[in-house]
């Protein structure tokens, strides 16, 4: 392939860089679960102390790592599918199944997710939402947004995979870029 890769590919590989950075963030969020819930323990069982603003910050650390990262999953081909039939398809053919199944469930499940949680997201924005527990933290509507953070996400990786699908069946694909279930 040539030096510059055709425009279309060109952003699928913006969006896949910029899925596989915040991914990979989201990733070591996975350091502070461990470290901050260890603290939490310690703290509470070891010395009678709460710290809820603590625990709250693993609560949406936890979030991010799973709504954050999941893009950056799709990316690398590892959420879990039943691939019986799949993994014996050519490429061309898996490609071609990459595309519906995004047009028919990715893309139209995280439309019904965006459509179905803005009100909820944009009514913790209005009041700034904080937490109920004394001592929580105040940033409840930053951690509801993370399913906005999801649902954008999902919806530019799965653009990405389309792109991507499309130059594999027209066979116009690199095959160091091709996914292989």
């Amino acid at each position: 392939m040539s030096k510059h890769a055709p425009p279309l590919l060109g952003l699928a590989r913006v969006i896949d860089a910029v899925n596989a950075r915040f991914g990979q963030a989201c990733a070591w969020l996975t350091l502070f679960l461990v470290l901050g819930t260890a603290v939490v323990v310690v703290l509470r069982y070891g010395f009678g102390i709460g710290a809820t603003a603590l625990q709250e910050a693993v609560l949406y650390a936890h979030a991010l790592v799973f709504m954050g990262a999941a893009s950056w999953v799709l990316q690398r081909n590892g959420h879990v599918r039943v691939d019986i039939f799949y993994q014996r398809f050519t490429p061309r053919y898996q490609a071609l199944v990459e595309v519906l199944g995004t047009l028919l469930f990715l893309l139209p499940v995280c439309l019904f997710l965006g459509w179905a949680s803005w009100d909820y997201v944009a009514n913790s924005w209005a009041t700034l939402e904080g937490s109920s527990e004394s001592g929580g933290l105040k940033f409840v509507y930053l951690q509801k947004s993370i399913i906005l953070v999801l649902v954008i996400c999902l919806i530019l990786q799965g653009i990405s995979e389309i792109i991507k699908a499309g130059y594999a069946m027209a066979g116009r694909l690199p095959e160091q870029e091709v996914k292989h279930g």
